[in-house]
């Protein structure tokens, strides 16, 4: 779906509900969209081609939904995040006639990708926080829950606790999936005790980063997933391999050797997520 303004592409700014929102056109692609908060890249979207991904999280979502059923098949999917919605118009695009509610707090920002970045009928918005929504979905109905959630540039805490982990694994259906993209850098103290979260919750996980990111070199995100089921991991590796800017993927008996000695995080000692270093976003 391409909005009714392409013949005019002209930035847009706005004050938010979470900041100053930026959709600014990609001067090299007539159809492609960046949308920054406060300076931040959130997400690109190309309206012609929406399996065109410009970040590599994105990238490495997608690959995620691409080996989670046979190619073509729909999937029921809950994204907890929205910003432009790039990975749900990926999936509307690669497997039609897919659910997917999306929960995204910011209204106002809602409305503004709504005016100039319309979205595909199939993929239903609802405003209001994260976790508060996973109480209004019913048990075991969705095949994956994407978590990618972020304001001021941090995973909020009370999304990152065990008990929050129950709530998203119990909409699940045996079998489905949970994903969650997170961002952070040396020590790694906190992707470590996320992905110590994540195997206290689901007994099959992997994770997905760039090596330089996961060996603490520099600030990069990282893709946590869990399942009670196998996971696809040679596919997905191979997928992972393949990509502009490679990651590896660490399987279950490299996660448990990463997270040694660490303790899962309840409610009770939840912090948000580590701010990005000074510089991190420079290139924008």
């Amino acid at each position: 779906m391409l909005s009714s303004s392409d013949d005019a592409r002209m930035p847009v700014e706005r004050a938010v509900a979470l900041g100053t929102a930026k959709l600014m056109p990609d001067l090299d692609d007539e159809h492609g969209w960046l949308l920054t908060l406060d300076g931040t890249p959130q997400s690109y979207v190309d309206l012609a081609e929406p399996t065109h991904l410009e970040f590599e999280y994105t990238r490495r979502i997608a690959h995620l939904l691409d080996v989670l059923a046979p190619a073509g098949r729909p999937l029921d999917v809950l994204h907890l995040g929205g910003g432009a919605l790039t990975v749900p118009r990926y999936l509307d695009d690669t497997r039609p006639g897919s659910r997917q509610r999306v929960v995204e707090i910011d209204g106002p920002l809602m409305e503004l990708v709504a005016e100039t970045l319309p979205w595909p009928s199939g993929i239903d918005v609802t405003i209001g926080d994260a976790r508060e929504a996973l109480g209004s979905i019913p048990p075991a109905s969705v095949d994956v829950v994407v978590a990618d959630v972020f304001r001021a540039s941090r995973t909020p805490a009370h999304l990152t606790s065990v008990e929050f982990l129950r709530q998203a694994a119990a909409v699940l259906r045996p079998g489905g999936c949970y994903a969650a993209n997170l961002a952070d850098g040396p020590p790694l103290a906190f992707a470590k005790a996320q992905a110590a979260t994540l195997r206290a919750v689901f007994p099959q996980t992997c994770l997905a980063a760039e090596p330089s990111v996961l060996r603490g070199r520099r600030y990069g995100n990282i893709l946590l997933i869990g399942s009670d089921r196998p996971l696809p991991v040679k596919e997905l590796s191979r997928r992972l391999a393949a990509d502009p800017f490679p990651a590896r993927l660490h399987d279950a008996e490299e996660l448990a050797e990463l997270v040694r000695g660490v303790a899962p995080v309840l409610d009770a000692a939840a912090e948000d997520s580590p701010p990005p270093p000074d510089g991190a976003f420079s290139i924008l």
